[in-house]
């Protein structure tokens, strides 16, 4: 089965030359998630930028599954962190050309 919004785990897989436990490491540990299709676990299209980013920790870096899962819950605290102060500074743009 193919569409464009899930890759097969075997695919990602075989495409990045990694072992499917590198998977099931991300899946055990919460940092990803998987869709089962006809008996077949597939990746959203949308978390494979996260999982990319976790391979290069991993594999380049030689971080752990507890480090991986450490930087990937403070780098979505550190985005809905900017996306709170981009609002605010819109709310004070917004306040102070009022003022003009």
């Amino acid at each position: 089965m193919a569409t464009k919004n899930i890759i097969s785990v075997d695919q990602f897989c075989q495409h990045y030359g990694i072992d499917v436990s590198f998977i099931n490491s991300l899946i055990d540990h919460g940092l990803t998630e998987i869709t089962i299709v006809e008996n077949s676990p597939y990746i959203p299209v949308k978390q494979i930028k996260d999982i990319e980013r976790m391979m290069r920790m991993h594999y380049d870096l030689e971080i752990n599954m507890e480090g991986i899962e450490a930087i990937s819950h403070l780098l979505e605290r550190m985005n809905l962190l900017q996306k709170e102060l981009n609002v605010f500074k819109n709310r004070l743009l917004f306040y102070e050309s009022d003022q003009s």
